[in-house]
């Protein structure tokens, strides 16, 4: 008597499976409002309020990437569009606003405003005025593959940071760096998927 040969089906989660967990634990986790910390000493903000604090100005940095990206290549703005609203979202839920906008202390690493504003007042759709007006944004890869895969690696590194950040901080934060970081992977895995 032969018995069947098992079938071979990869073994393990599948791509869309990771996604799908990855986009469940944001979900789940939610975009809490920050929650004040109780273990504060003489006036200084704690460790968990400096985390927040920062992660909410990285992720401002990082949305201020995305409008650059945009700014200088507009045909990206429908593919980018919902990851920078995303990003914004996580400002918003490590505590930053728009009022963290302008006190940002990373003001170095991102475009400033007129600059990332001068690109997209050019209206002429030419490959000339498209490769004029991202040589114009600072900081931005002329071509929108290479922007792509830029805006991908600062997601990755910023996922990885954060990450690496969760054993430092409390519980509900650390839940929200986690499921950012999710995000943030997934983020990447997008924008290398579409820089191919």
């Amino acid at each position: 008597m032969s018995f069947p040969l098992p079938s071979r089906t990869p073994s393990g989660p599948r791509r869309r499976t990771l996604l799908a967990a990855a986009a469940g634990a944001f979900a789940l986790a939610g975009c809490s409002a920050p929650e004040p910390s109780s273990d504060t000493t003489g006036g200084s903000p704690s460790a968990a309020d400096r985390a927040r604090a920062r992660a909410a100005r990285d992720s401002l940095t990082l949305s201020d990437r995305y409008t650059a990206v945009i700014a200088a290549h507009p045909g990206l703005a429908e593919r980018l569009g919902p990851l920078r609203a995303e990003v914004v979202r996580h400002v918003t839920a490590f505590g930053g606003g728009s009022a963290g906008a302008s006190a940002s202390p990373s003001g170095s690493a991102s475009p400033s405003p007129s600059s990332a504003s001068a690109p997209a007042q050019s209206s002429a759709s030419s490959s000339a005025s498209a490769s004029a007006s991202a040589s114009a944004s600072p900081g931005v890869a002329a071509r929108p593959k290479d922007a792509l895969a830029d805006l991908a690696t600062a997601e990755l590194a910023l996922a990885d940071e954060r990450t690496q950040a969760l054993v430092e901080v409390p519980g509900e934060l650390a839940r929200l760096l986690a499921s950012v970081a999710a995000a943030g992977a997934a983020h990447a895995f997008l924008l290398t998927k579409a820089a191919k």
